[in-house]
């Protein structure tokens, strides 16, 4: 019964358990409020109360039915008391072990912490101490370079001091070696002039005996040759036979230089009509002997090529390409047919695809072509006529037909009224007149020009058909620029044969901004950008070509060409004022201003 006084046998006292709460002091005890100085008696505070109660509630239990279930009831309650203190002890000794292992990690931690703070110092230390070394190693190299150079500015002093001596002692032997033969040289001349003046009588005498015999073997000579020719000529006179011989004999001679002189000028112009070119064509697809044999495999690729587009190559205006189209249509069926070719006229600014299309139509008809520039007939002066001539009898004798294509044709075919041409430049127009004054079935007349104006009005009468080859718009210009990127850019940069790598970004998107910047541009202008994306990937490093590369080349470009328009409206308001003309009246070709 000892639960009903609150006494755990066997159990440790709660208050010595860490965690469990101490009892509250007993009132007049050692508390604050107790006397301190009061004797203490072990019963003075015991309350027999509570030994009456629980002698009491032990006679009703004993006489209680329930007794024994009361006291199995107390047996559980002790025994759940204990697991409960058992469980408190092992929750104790499972933090004292949590504790324990928490103190291990922290250990543990503090241990890494230092070792790696112990590394870093190492590593710190090795750096410090490396760099030591290489500060140390770079002085020693520092003061054996300045060591070197040094020794080396002695070296070149000892140098420039020998060399100085050398220069000195060649000049002291130069200065005597020059005393001792101007020396010599006034000795010998002493001693000449001391000959010559002792030996005068005699020298002057030999000079005497040597005139007299000269003169006298002269004379003999012309009275000898004089009596030879007389008596045979007299002789030659006296035999009319000899004198008829020789007359006929000068006679045929005469004639025979005149004939053969002759023959050969027109032996020689006719092989040049036919086999040779022309002075004033500068290029031709019409074979000649000559080329035949210097270059035989072009030769035979040219004669067994197939027929090409006549707009291969060639990006112009949907409309513009439909009329170019027809002519090429109709100037194949005219060479086919054997009829008359029609005459053109392409103007428009430089780089519109003129030339380019006169080839182009040439090749596809089936005839030979041939370029000749109007710069290169005022120079001819006099020679022009002669050389209009030959052209147009090498064109003649064309059996393909010829497309005679005339560049700059304005620079010679201008108005004869003005006073600028020349005698013989007026004379050279004439003979173009002349050989052009009537359709011909073997050659087409293609001229091309800026500044279609200036035409004599005879020439005007002789075209058939005006083509205007306009500045490219922006679908155009966005063909163009894709064309020739395509050409100088993805097509190298693609086979691996040249030192050219494309980077990467959006190809189509950049050549329809390029498009857009480079409006007022001609065809030549863009394809000359492509020969400046190209020339900027091997001019880099790596030989590759950014998109940087290309917005800086043109940008330039441009810049370029704005400089350009504003020469091209400088010249244009000079003329105006000198001619009090239109200053757009130039630029009918519609360069823009």
């Amino acid at each position: 019964m000892s639960w009903l006084f609150g006494i755990n046998k066997g159990q440790p006292d709660p208050t010595n358990i860490p965690g469990y709460p101490a009892p509250p002091a007993a009132p007049g005890g050692d508390g604050d409020g107790g006397d301190k100085n009061k004797p203490k008696d072990k019963w003075s505070n015991f309350d027999p109360t509570g030994l009456e109660r629980a002698a009491k509630a032990a006679r009703e239990l004993d006489q209680s039915r329930h007794a024994k279930d009361a006291l199995n009831l107390a047996k559980l309650q002790e025994e759940t008391l204990h697991l409960e203190q058992q469980a408190k002890i092992k929750e104790y000794e499972a933090a004292l072990e949590q504790i324990k292992s928490e103190q291990i990690r922290v250990q543990g931690d503090e241990r890494r912490k230092t070792l790696q703070e112990e590394t870093k110092q190492n590593q710190s230390r090795a750096q410090y101490q490396d760099k030591l070394a290489r500060q140390r190693y770079e002085d020693q190299l520092r003061q054996q370079q300045m060591l070197n150079e040094d020794n080396l500015r002695k070296q070149e002093d000892s140098v420039k001091k020998q060399e100085a001596m050398r220069r000195a002692t060649i000049e002291h032997e130069m200065e005597l070696r020059h005393k001792n033969e101007m020396l010599r040289i006034e000795a010998e001349a002493r001693a000449r002039g001391k000959v010559e003046r002792d030996n005068a009588d005699i020298i002057r005498e030999q000079i005497r005996l040597k005139a007299a015999e000269h003169r006298q073997t002269v004379l003999e000579s012309i009275k000898t040759a004089g009596t030879v020719f007389g008596e045979g000529f007299r002789a030659f006179i006296s035999d009319w036979d000899k004198v008829t011989a020789a007359a006929a004999g000068l006679t045929i001679l005469a004639l025979g230089v005149y004939t053969a002189k002759n023959a050969t000028g027109v032996a020689g112009r006719y092989i040049e009509a036919r086999l040779g070119k022309p002075s004033l064509v500068r290029d031709t697809s019409r074979i000649t002997v000559l080329e035949a044999a210097k270059h035989p495999v072009k030769v035979t690729k040219r004669v067994f090529s197939k027929v090409q587009d006549a707009l291969e190559g060639v990006v112009l205006s949907p409309k513009l390409e439909e009329r170019v189209r027809d002519i090429a249509i109709a100037t194949r069926n005219t060479k086919k047919n054997k009829g008359l070719y029609r005459n053109i006229l392409m103007y428009g600014p430089p780089g519109t695809g003129k030339t380019l299309f006169a080839k182009k139509l040439a090749v596809h008809s089936g005839m030979d072509y041939a370029i000749m520039t109007g710069g290169d007939v005022a120079p001819m002066g006099r020679e022009g006529v002669t050389a209009m001539h030959k052209v147009f009898d090498w064109a003649n004798t064309s059996k393909r037909g010829l497309l005679l294509f005339v560049d700059e044709a304005d620079a010679f075919l201008r108005k004869r009224s003005t006073e600028k041409i020349s005698e013989d430049l007026r004379a050279t127009l004439n003979a173009f007149l002349y050989r052009t004054g009537e359709q011909s079935n073997k050659f087409m007349l293609v001229l091309a020009s800026n500044q279609p104006e200036q035409f004599d009005w005879a020439i005007n009468d002789r075209i058939d058909e005006i083509v205007n080859f306009a500045l490219p718009g922006l679908e155009e210009r966005e063909r163009l620029v894709r064309l020739y990127f395509d050409k100088y850019v993805l097509k190298p940069a693609s086979e691996g044969k040249q030192r050219l790598k494309l980077a990467q970004f959006d190809y189509g998107k950049k050549c329809s901004e390029l498009a857009t910047l480079t409006e007022g541009m001609s065809g030549r202008e863009i394809s000359k950008l492509g020969v400046a994306w190209q020339a900027a990937a091997y001019a880099s490093e790596d030989g590759i070509l950014t998109e940087e590369m290309i917005d800086a080349r043109v940008a330039d470009a441009i810049r370029q060409h704005q400089q350009k328009m504003e020469w091209l409206k400088a010249e244009g308001k000079e003329e105006s004022k000198e001619s009090g003309k239109n200053p757009l009246q130039p630029l009918l070709q519609g360069t823009p201003v």
